[in-house]
């Protein structure tokens, strides 16, 4: 029987892979984005502006970015120093495609990656051509220039699948990603932060899983993202063999308007296992990038199945703008008690 040992869980994001002196590239975007996302509805950025009033001109300050970004790199730090520490033999990663991989013609709810080989390639300069302002700048952050291949856990991933679908889980499954001009060739960004800035480009087999949190309209719910951790942490420990598993999420806070009291509630409900108050939460407060929040959800069921407690490491507010678009930054980990 597997052991669950722990999990960790990341934001990522552009802001975490650039300068700050870079970030008024993905503010000049914000400035034209017709639709920020705030608590259930959707602002253009002039009435974004109105309506946090009187808006955010000292977090927007350069010392007070530059203090912003060192923050998140001393918690990617530790992050990366924890998961070294954990010594799994086999790690799962949770995390969302927006559009890179999964497109009009296929968009699985739930997908568990079952492949041999994970491939991390870097984007043609064509498709970084395409990208928004500031995207591109980062994408060091989340694929080495050269690419990189990492190892997957074929045999795992299937009885992973086995014991999901007896939870009544129906994952899609995948041995190799979609290819294509239209779509990356390789695990995207909110994987590829996961293996470059935690797993230091070097990680034991892993198994990714996809989750559909953002793209219309099959998003799994709060609930099922909460019960799919439950059903996971079950299936991690029904593989036959004497592993060591870790879990890593990828995803949130809150984008690409910065909400504190939003992500400090959801953050204090997963660390007290609180699922009911992240039950009550609109669905609509999670359109737009904050629905990456759902990729932690699951690791409320893991924590409990498995009996792991969590440590914040650090909450960072990274502003990029007076309107207060941005990313809440989080950085979490989940151990067994002493």
């Amino acid at each position: 029987m597997a052991t669950l040992i722990g999990a960790i869980a990341t934001s990522h994001g552009p802001l975490l892979s650039m300068p700050p002196e870079l970030w008024h590239l993905r503010a000049g975007a914000d400035r034209k984005n017709p639709a920020h996302w705030y608590r259930g509805r959707a602002y253009d950025y002039g009435q974004l502006l109105d309506a946090r009033a009187p808006g955010f001109a000292a977090p927007v300050a350069p010392d007070a970015q530059q203090a912003q970004y060192e923050a998140c790199q001393r918690a990617l730090d530790t992050l990366a120093e924890r998961f070294a520490a954990l010594r799994p033999d086999l790690v799962v990663v949770l995390g969302n495609d927006q559009r890179e991989v999964f497109k009009e013609d296929l968009t699985p709810a739930i997908t568990v990656f079952t492949g041999a080989q994970i491939e991390n390639k870097p984007l043609g300069e064509a498709q970084r051509l395409r990208l928004p302002p500031g995207v591109a700048e980062a994408e060091d952050g989340h694929c080495p220039p050269g690419g990189a291949t990492y190892p997957g856990a074929p045999e795992a991933a299937l009885q992973l699948v086995q014991t999901l679908v007896g939870e009544h889980f129906d994952v899609a499954v995948s041995s190799r990603l979609p290819g294509g001009e239209d779509r990356q060739h390789g695990i995207p960004h909110a994987f590829g932060f996961v293996y470059r800035r935690v797993m230091r480009d070097a990680p034991p087999p892993s198994i990714p899983v996809f989750l559909n949190v953002g793209v219309a309209p099959n998003q799994p719910r709060v609930a099922r993202c909460l019960a799919f951790g439950r059903a996971l942490a079950k299936a991690i420990r029904a593989l036959p063999e004497d592993l060591r598993v870790a879990v890593v999420a990828s995803g949130g806070m809150s984008h690409f308007v910065v909400d504190e009291p939003f992500d400090r509630q959801v953050l204090e409900a997963l660390a007290s296992g609180n699922e009911a108050t992240l039950r009550e939460i609109p669905e609509s407060w999670f359109n737009g990038n904050t629905a990456e929040i759902k990729s932690w959800l699951p690791l409320a069921g893991i924590a409990r199945e498995a009996g792991l407690a969590m440590t914040l490491v650090d909450y960072v507010a990274c502003y990029r703008s007076e309107a207060g678009t941005g990313s809440g930054m989080a950085f979490a980990s989940w151990e067994v008690p002493r």
